[in-house]
């Protein structure tokens, strides 16, 4: 079985790294941090499309992602959602949000215009979040 992630989100994401079902990512969006989970899968869009195990397993990988973001950010709630509306591939939406944030309490979609993290931010939250995902594996 290959795995190809849909270009719209390869074109809008960092790679973080890959925890048993799904392929983590960050949106390059420094204004929220906020992960996106890929089931490595072909040809899925949405969530019963998946067996019970692999369901599972993707409401596990999500929280584990939500707990860790929250720990990481201190972010006063986390959105977890799969919308693919835009993108039909399944992918679920781990948000970190806070009260000052650009869109609270709204949703972030559509919300002002994306602000890429630099280089440097860039560097800093994927290395603390690819630990979070290594920890996840061992």
């Amino acid at each position: 079985m290959t795995f190809a992630l849909d270009p719209r989100l390869a074109a809008d994401t960092l790679e973080v790294g890959e925890l048993t079902l799904c392929r983590v990512l960050l949106m390059n969006d420094s204004r929220f941090p906020w992960l996106i989970l890929v089931p490595r899968r072909d040809n899925l869009s949405e969530i019963h499309e998946l067996s019970p195990e692999e369901r599972a397993r993707l409401i596990d990988e999500a929280a584990f992602a939500g707990e860790r973001l929250k720990a990481l950010t201190g972010a006063k709630k986390i959105n977890t959602a799969a919308l693919g509306n835009m993108v039909s591939q399944l992918h679920v939406h781990v948000i970190a949000r806070f009260d000052d944030d650009a869109a609270w309490p709204g949703p972030v979609w559509g919300v002002g215009k994306a602000a890429p993290y630099t280089p440097e931010e860039a560097a800093a939250r994927l290395a603390a979040l690819r630990a979070l995902v290594l920890e996840a594996r061992q």
